[in-house]
């Protein structure tokens, strides 16, 4: 049974948090005598009104909440939220078209990155602020935000938790959802603070500090800058960056030991390990190729290297260097490594490295499982053996996560674009990335794709930021069945 009241109830909640969050690039607007002041004031109280009347038609309704609740809240709410996030940039007049307004406000609550904007640094402070925002809340979750904060999601929360944090490991720090869910949001406002002040350090302004520090721990990518990372002709800005991305590519359960200096715990960890041998290999391979085709000095070459391959992995999309005019096997690369995505519990998308992790030990334990059929021969991953579920669980995902690249590729062309672009849209949208290849490489955005396109990339950013199952389960004939 689904519980139509408790699902407004708590969508209600979203909206007010929505609309308050709207209201904090108000103070920029002012400081910068910008124009968009009274647009941000209006959907702002608005969309907090809105909220509030769904809350008080349902404040009665204290029923728990399933499964298939938590589902719908979380699918719903994220559009809904979407929906009026888009209103600012849309009445304003900075984004004209609401398809285009939706496509950026989507892109910024899934962390995607992608943009429609020709001259981002044209936008007011306050809606730049807003966007940056978007991100940020995206990044650890809303529904974990809610989780943190308000009480009556304490009632069947941990539904709301599993279909917002999906995967295919459910690590959490304290046995109580709740708890976890406020460890979870301090250790992310810690790093963010942390990166304000390192970069402020470096020479930013507070305001593109602050911006920069939200995108890059939601891993997002969204910048105050047309050439993003680019702009800041800084090596120390480009390392400060490097560092965070990396971190928030990072297992946040990780980080609660090691902030707790459970050092052991970072050693031991197979997708931690894994993850440092993905990045620096890839780097090495990718210096030496710069470095002998005359990109630069060896320092250059590898910090190109390394930023663009951490900006790819984790699915943060920042840019300092476009890849595309590295060569084509560069190209190649950087688009493999669109389907990579950060570790399992960091705010990184894509597939994750847990799942290729598991999908490789699988299929190297298939060749003695042939030739010894009867003996009993499991993954192991951090020393436990990993459950059969979990194993069909991850070629699930793979199977879906494929087929749905597939069948968007071709959706994609069939609307006018290339083979390149076509790949490229819906990779970066389904990983939740940003910059990808061809149309839509470091060095185009999203302002040429068909309205219809952007919808679709819209649903696809939508189904990566809740690694799919959240969002086809929904549309499954037993999600309704008793």
């Amino acid at each position: 049974m689904i519980h139509s009241k408790i699902i407004i109830h708590i969508i209600g909640f979203l909206l007010i948090l929505d609309g308050i969050f709207m209201l904090l690039g108000i103070p920029f607007s002012i400081y910068y005598g910008d124009n968009d002041i009274f647009i941000l004031i209006i959907c702002g109280l608005g969309t907090t009104l809105i909220g509030s009347i769904l809350q008080l038609l349902t404040r009665q309704d204290t029923k728990e909440i399933s499964k298939r609740d938590g589902y719908i809240v979380v699918s719903l709410g994220w559009i809904i939220m979407s929906f009026f996030g888009a209103l600012p940039f849309f009445l304003h007049g900075s984004i004209p078209n609401y398809t285009d307004a939706f496509f950026e406000t989507m892109s910024g609550f899934t962390t995607t990155g992608a943009s429609i904007l020709h001259d981002i640094e044209s936008l007011p402070h306050g809606l730049l602020f807003w966007r940056s925002i978007t991100q940020w809340l995206g990044g650890m979750g809303i529904i974990v935000l809610s989780l943190a904060i308000l009480p009556i999601l304490g009632i069947g929360g941990m539904q709301l938790f599993v279909a917002e944090v999906p995967g295919p490991t459910k690590d959490k720090i304290h046995p109580r959802v709740k708890e976890t869910a406020k460890r979870l949001w301090g250790i992310y406002f810690i790093f963010t603070a942390a990166e304000i002040v390192l970069l402020l350090i470096g020479g930013m302004n507070l305001f593109d500090a602050v911006c920069h520090s939200f995108t890059t721990m939601a891993t997002g990518g969204f910048s105050t800058k047309q050439a993003s990372i680019a702009h800041f002709n800084s090596p120390f800005i480009h390392y400060v960056i490097l560092i965070f991305m990396f971190l928030a590519g990072t297992n946040f359960v990780l980080h609660y030991h090691w902030l707790h200096r459970r050092f052991a715990t970072l050693r031991k960890n197979d997708e931690f390990r894994f993850y440092l041998k993905i990045i620096f290999s890839i780097t090495l391979v990718i210096a030496i190729g710069l470095y002998f085709n005359q990109h630069g000095s060896v320092e250059k070459s590898f910090r190109d290297s390394l930023f663009q391959v951490v900006s790819i992995v984790t699915t943060t999309g920042y840019i300092i260097s476009d890849y595309e005019l590295w060569g084509p096997f560069f190209t190649v690369v950087f688009f493999i490594l669109l389907f990579i995505g950060g570790c399992a519990g960091s705010t990184g998308d894509s597939i994750k490295i847990v799942r290729h992790l598991l999908l490789i030990k699988n299929s190297f334990l298939e060749l003695p499982r042939l030739i010894h059929p009867h003996a009993i021969i499991p993954v192991r991953f951090n020393n436990n053996t990993v459950p059969n579920e979990i194993i069909s669980n991850v070629l699930a995902f793979f199977l879906f996560y494929i087929s749905v690249f597939i069948i968007g590729t071709l959706i994609m062309s069939m609307i006018g674009l290339d083979f390149q672009t076509a790949m490229g849209s819906v990779a970066t949208s389904l990983g939740n990335v940003g910059p990808a290849i061809g149309g839509v490489g470091p060095s185009s955005n999203f302002a040429h794709i068909p309205a219809f396109g952007k919808w679709f990339l819209s649903l696809l950013m939508l189904l990566g930021r809740l690694e799919l199952f959240t969002i086809l389960i929904i549309f499954s004939p037993s999600f309704y069945k008793s």
